[in-house]
């Protein structure tokens, strides 16, 4: 924002007009601040009385309901709901997490069952609770079975259950009964029936079930005895129609026809491989090599033959040797030689037709065999297809009989259960009459109260303060345009924010030396330590220290809106900077409502002004015109009002006005109109070398503020700063956060000067606090 604030100034020669060059556009958008606990603090510090108010409030209401109650007493019994011993015979098998689970759920429907309206009825029933007042009964001529004959809900029944509670005890089996009555003894009677009633529909709810579940299954068990019986006979018939015969027993069956193929099976399968074995043998014996045949090694008359052979050929080879094959022996030799071999040749045939022999008797058994297998085959296939039927026979026997085997053990299991008088309902704590009431709580609800009422006042005092959209403190001010607070005005010590509207300070006589008072606006001159005087003493340095040897010369003043007290600002503004010995001009531009007049006590002196100026009628130095008291201090008033003010103030001599002004005095202070309210600060802020705006704390909207800006920024005016008026110095949004600024640390306020001359005081009749 420096750069939105810093004039561009050139060299100028004597006498020659300030030239201001244009204003570089300006981002109005700021990065929002992060919440801080200080500001939650500084929100309930400021809405403390509200939320100390509705604090109390809460807590009066509660506490005189809380000792207008009745005492209420409350009686508790506890019972056991045990699931485990629901079946008192062991004929069911669970895991131990179905059994986990189905506990839990078992015993959290009982409770459902404690609360249930049907219970309840019972319970009034049996009491006669429609007797009682405080149940709405009027005396004995109450009627409550008329109630349960008809279809709507009897009231009685929400007075019973709203003092009824049913809770389970956590990780136990037990259920907590309560019941919460005026009458002691009779919240005692309440629950202990209560139980009672649950007890016995408990028995009667497992009676009936037993008994109905026994003649069901008799029913069930009669029916199936019959189709069972049926089913057997079926089989039966089926069985000795067809010759089916089963032979072995526990699922080893197997009939008469299965076994004649198995075996008839095994037996071709033997004769295979003796055919196979008996043609090879007669393969050997057709290839003439019969000696290595089984038959033949152990055939005695060959293996004789062939000793008998071995022996004549040796000695025929002995003799050969010696004699020659003339020889008699010799040649009788060799005729024995020639009948064993012919005798052996016998033999091996007669080996081989054997083995030929027993081949083709082989072969003829093994035909034999596959002609009665593949016969037995086609019995076993009509068998078999008559077993299957017979399978379905046998298994709806099997199974017909074992559901009747099942529901006959079941049916003993009911009526065994029928007969056991028992319940897994047990009370371990009968309730007993309460000798204290257990309510109202008052100290709780008390507490409760204080906690409620803190709680709702602090969120009333935050939507309060969401509520509240105006701009309060520096912070507001930067956030909304970036600009710095150059001064931060506080309101006047005792003065609420209405009476420091005002234009006098009441009952002040100490530096005027009248008895009329003195004007705030004159503040800076009367009251010079007074904190007001201060701030302006600090805008004025701000202002003069924005612009390294070029301060702001022409300063126009203006606000949102009417009574934000620019006129004020504008009026000690020019004040401050003629203390410093400067001539400075205060110029009254609000040809509409005009207030420098007034501030100022020029009571004398000509009509003309401003006006008279714009219109041609007199010049600069006949209506201008000095402070009698303030030194180098002039004023410059509107005159008459004329009928179009804008018009006058856009002419070519409101900016002749301006450069003449500039080279007449050091310092031209313009106070203007509201924005808001008209277009002529906008046409005059284009013609000074910067804006003042005035925002009154804690009043001033952020919208107005914020189209004040976007006005003024669409035009390029230059925005020198902003002045906070009328900052309650004691308020937690100042205090908290400005403590230190420098101007708090102890300046009196009424301390005046002494030797300034009075200013004498006349009462103004159009005087108007708007500015």
């Amino acid at each position: 924002m420096e750069e939105a604030t810093r004039f561009a100034l050139r060299d100028r020669k004597a006498g020659e007009a300030l030239t201001v060059l244009p204003a570089p556009s300006v981002s109005w958008d700021q990065a929002p601040r992060e919440p801080h606990l200080l500001d939650y603090i500084i929100i309930l510090r400021k809405h403390q009385w509200l939320i100390l108010a509705f604090a109390l409030t809460v807590v009066t209401v509660v506490t005189i309901a809380t000792f207008k109650m009745k005492p209420v007493y409350e009686a508790m019994a506890r019972v056991e709901v045990d699931k485990s011993s629901q079946n008192l015979l062991p004929f069911q098998n669970s895991n131990s997490f179905d059994e986990y689970t189905d506990s839990e759920n078992y015993i959290e429907t009982q409770t459902k069952i404690l609360e249930s309206e049907t219970l309840a009825l019972q319970t009034i029933k049996s009491l006669g609770l429609e007797q009682y007042p405080e149940y709405g009964g009027s005396g004995p001529g109450s009627s409550f079975t008329q109630a349960n004959n008809t279809t709507k809900r009897p009231a009685i029944l929400g007075a019973f259950l709203n003092g009824l509670t049913v809770k389970r005890v956590p990780n136990t089996d037990l259920i907590e009964v309560q019941y919460v009555s005026d009458d002691p003894e009779l919240a005692a009677k309440i629950v202990n029936a209560h139980l009672d009633n649950f007890q016995e529909a408990d028995f009667r709810s497992r009676y009936e079930s037993a008994v109905k579940a026994s003649d069901w299954l008799s029913q069930e068990l009669e029916e199936l005895r019959v189709k069972m019986q049926k089913a057997e006979d079926a089989r039966v018939a089926y069985e000795r129609q067809n010759q089916i015969w089963v032979l072995g027993d526990k699922g080893q069956q197997q009939d008469i026809t299965g076994q004649k193929l198995a075996d008839l099976s095994k037996t071709v399968t033997d004769a295979e491989t003796d055919v196979a074995q008996k043609k090879a043998l007669y393969a050997i014996a057709s290839s003439g090599n019969v000696d290595v045949l089984p038959a033949a090694q152990s055939n005695p008359v060959i293996q004789g033959l062939l000793k008998q052979r071995s022996d004549l050929e040796a000695q025929h080879a002995d003799l050969l040797a010696k004699f020659g094959p003339n020889w008699p022996q010799v040649q009788q030799l060799e005729q024995q030689e020639k009948e064993v071999e012919t005798q052996l040749d016998n033999a091996r045939k007669t080996v081989a037709d054997t083995a030929q022999e027993e081949y083709n008797t082989a072969q003829n058994r093994l035909n034999f065999l596959q002609a009665n297998l593949e016969q037995q085959k086609s019995e076993a296939n009509a068998e078999a297809e008559k077993l299957v039927e017979y399978n379905i026979l046998d298994n709806d026997a099997n199974s017909t009989k074992q559901l009747y085997d099942g529901m006959l053990d079941k049916l003993k299991q009911a009526q065994i259960q029928a007969g056991l008088n028992s319940s897994n309902i047990r009370i371990i704590d009968r309730a007993l009459t309460p000798t204290s009431p257990a309510g109202p709580q008052r100290a709780r609800n008390i507490i409760l109260a204080v906690l409620v009422g803190l709680v709702g006042g602090v969120g009333l005092a935050i939507f309060r303060e969401y509520l509240d959209n105006t701009v309060k403190s520096p912070a507001d001010v930067e956030q909304l345009t970036g600009l710095p607070s150059l001064a931060v005005v506080p309101t006047l010590p005792g003065m609420s924010v209405n009476t420091a509207r005002t234009p006098r300070l009441a009952g002040d006589t100490t530096s005027a030396g009248v008895g009329g008072g003195v004007r705030v606006e004159l503040l800076a001159y009367v009251q010079p330590k007074s904190q007001i005087s201060e701030a302006f003493r600090a805008l004025r340095t701000s202002l003069l220290l924005s612009q390294a040897e070029h301060p702001p010369q022409v300063i126009l003043v203006t606000s949102a809106l009417p009574r934000e007290g620019k006129t004020t600002a504008a009026v000690n503004l020019a004040v401050t900077f003629a203390q410093l010995g400067d001539r400075t001009l205060l110029v009254d531009s609000d040809l509409r409502k005009p207030g420098i007049r007034r501030a100022l006590n020029l009571t004398g002196g000509r009509d003309a002004g401003l006006s008279s100026y714009l219109a041609g009628v007199c010049s600069l130095d006949e209506v201008t015109m000095p402070h009698p008291t303030i030194s180098n201090l002039s004023a410059l008033t509107t005159g008459p009002v004329p009928p179009s003010p804008a018009d006058l103030l856009s002419s070519h001599r409101m900016r002749e006005a301006i450069a003449e002004l500039r080279r007449r005095y050091k310092f031209v202070v313009i106070d203007s109109p509201p924005i808001m309210a008209a277009t002529d600060a906008v046409i005059l802020s284009v013609l000074t070398d910067g804006v003042l705006l005035v925002v009154r704390s804690g009043e001033t909207p952020k919208e107005a503020f914020t189209r004040t800006r976007d006005l003024l920024g669409a035009v390029k005016s230059r925005f020198l700063g902003v002045v906070l008026n009328g900052v309650d110095s004691s308020a937690p949004d100042y205090y908290y956060s400005y403590r230190y600024y420098p101007y708090a640390y102890g300046y009196g306020y009424g301390e005046d000067v002494k030797g300034n001359p009075p200013i004498p005081m006349a009462q103004d009749k159009d005087a108007s606090p708007s500015s």
